[in-house]
């Protein structure tokens, strides 16, 4: 289990780690770490308001002393966490070594190095052995887990009374370019923006375990028995002209799709993906002027009694 493998559903990550594929966990790693780098407001705005919600159940946010992050790939929300909660232990879950090597590395980076702390482990499998925290955070791994109801009753029972569980999942997809952006038929970003829900859906279907699960997220934590204390949404919003490293982040999504979905593109789409990875042509993603950002991420959270 690793934080955002593959993928963030109605996000980023279609393809980034599909079932049976070899995968370069190195560009996967520097990927990963792009996009969270990325999203780190959305992150910083949806810790503020965690602070909040302890608050308004009882607990002194600044008295919380141990957090998990379930799934933190390189750590950049590990260590925002870190920082937003001065006096606790954070705790990064990975079940890939080398993205926890660069949680630790980040963390020093960041002087963290002797609050934030690694576990390799397996989710669900492994989650009775990680003990409890005040606040469990967990960024698009449960839709990547064959039974999600499971995954949720597992990290439920690592929460503290009155602490709370953050579920980061779906949201509204990123868009990057314009409806009709010069080349080829208007419309690219829709057509793959429904053929990752294709994708998504297969991926799910592929899972060991994988359970029918209707994703109704506050019934499911109820399910698991916490009490139902929010969603909210958060927009990341970079308008035109992107500077260089959102860029290079958008170059490798496009890859990935070139690379992932080239069997289910229409033919006419083939040829325009290719302009956009072009390096050197103005009308490519790395250089041309109308590129934008703009996402939304959604957190669930449940409160323990």
């Amino acid at each position: 289990m690793s934080a955002h493998t593959g993928h963030q559903h109605g996000h980023h990550h279609h393809g980034d780690g599909e079932a049976g594929q070899d995968i370069d966990w190195d560009a996967m790693a520097a990927h990963l770490e792009r996009e969270a780098e990325l999203r780190a407001p959305f992150v910083t705005e949806a810790v503020a308001w965690l602070r909040d919600l302890l608050a308004a159940g009882g607990r002194d946010p600044d008295a919380v002393d141990r957090l998990l992050d379930v799934g933190s790939g390189p750590g950049v929300h590990s260590c925002l966490l870190a920082h937003a909660f001065p006096h606790a232990e954070v705790v990064a879950v990975d079940g890939t070594p080398s993205l926890l090597e660069r949680v630790r590395d980040r963390a020093a980076r960041e002087g963290l190095a002797g609050r934030v702390h690694t576990r390799e482990a397996q989710l669900p499998d492994d989650m009775g052995g990680l003990g409890t925290a005040d606040l469990t955070w967990t960024s698009h791994v449960v839709h990547h887990l064959g039974d999600q109801q499971a995954a949720l009753d597992a990290l439920a029972g690592s929460v503290r009374p009155g602490g709370l569980l953050a579920i980061v999942e779906r949201g509204l997809s990123p868009r990057f370019l314009p409806r009709d952006f010069g080349i080829g038929r208007p419309g690219l970003q829709s057509r793959l923006e429904a053929l990752n829900e294709d994708w998504f859906t297969e991926m799910r279907l592929a899972l060991p375990g994988h359970t029918d699960t209707v994703e109704d997220w506050p019934a499911m934590l109820a399910r698991a028995g916490l009490t139902y204390a929010g969603t909210r949404t958060f927009l990341i919003d970079l308008p035109a002209p992107l500077d260089a490293s959102v860029r290079t982040h958008l170059h490798a999504q496009l890859a990935r799709y070139r690379d992932t979905l080239t069997d289910l593109l229409e033919p006419g789409d083939i040829p325009v993906l290719d302009a956009l990875l072009d390096e050197e042509s103005p009308t490519g993603i790395l250089q041309r002027p109308d590129a934008f950002y703009l996402t939304a991420t959604t957190v669930h959270t449940g409160r323990a009694s």
